[in-house]
């Protein structure tokens, strides 16, 4: 007896069912991708990361170019250096706060400098003024105010800091120190590192009111129990 199947016997195969478009995309977009896959297996290489970004993206590393460095507007390099120094001995850095020249400052006073709405004698006044410092060290140390120690740089402005005790021969240095120091000041203060360093407790939300403390009260030479009574009468 024939081990080979009748015709009649046959086994019929299964027929494929019918694919829907949705499936017959994702086997069709599947098979390129597999392909690649192998080929780079093969050569050692790592799969490509799929991402949703156009083709010819810029490489990874290109960045904006580097912001150029501010350029003075009225100060020369050497009134800039006098400036930083002088500032940085007005408002140096602590433990609390950066320096004048950590805030800015420099370029605050530049800018102030520059404007349109100064008068031509404060500038005369800025320039002749970090002349007299830059000279006055010189006479005493033979450099520049920038490039003297902390300690020649400070003789100078004991002599020049206090008006009441001011010499006479140093009325004209004095009076610019205290010009520069009451800009500085403004500068400083008027920057996120001055406002911190004042603790400044403003335009923060107040859960509750218990009312003004007491020792501002007694301050002011007030109290609660006064206001109300004059409130009722």
């Amino acid at each position: 007896m024939s081990d080979e199947p009748r015709d009649g016997d046959e086994t019929p195969e299964p027929q494929p069912r019918e694919l829907s478009r949705r499936t017959a995309l994702k086997v069709l977009g599947a098979v390129p991708l597999a392909g690649a896959l192998g080929w780079q297996q093969q050569q050692g290489q790592q799969a490509p990361r799929q991402t949703h970004e156009a083709p010819n993206q810029p490489a990874a590393d290109t960045r904006r170019p580097a912001r150029a460095p501010r350029q003075n507007r009225f100060f020369t390099a050497r009134e800039s250096r006098t400036v930083r120094v002088l500032a940085d001995d007005i408002i140096p850095r602590d433990a609390r706060s950066g320096s004048a020249t950590d805030a800015g400052v420099p370029a605050f006073l530049d800018h102030n400098l520059a404007s349109s709405e100064t008068s031509v004698e404060v500038r005369t006044q800025w320039r002749g003024g970090l002349r007299w410092i830059d000279t006055e060290s010189r006479r005493r140390f033979g450099v520049a105010y920038a490039a003297a120690t902390a300690a020649q740089r400070h003789q100078i402005l004991d002599d020049i800091a206090y008006p009441d005790r001011v010499r006479p021969e140093f009325r004209h240095g004095s009076a610019f120190f205290l010009r520069c120091r009451d800009m500085v000041a403004a500068g400083f203060f008027s920057s996120a590192i001055g406002v911190k360093d004042l603790r400044y407790q403003g335009n923060t939300a107040m859960p509750t009111w218990t009312g003004c403390p007491e020792p501002a009260l007694r301050k002011l030479g007030v109290s609660y129990d006064l206001m109300n009574k004059a409130e009722t009468q």
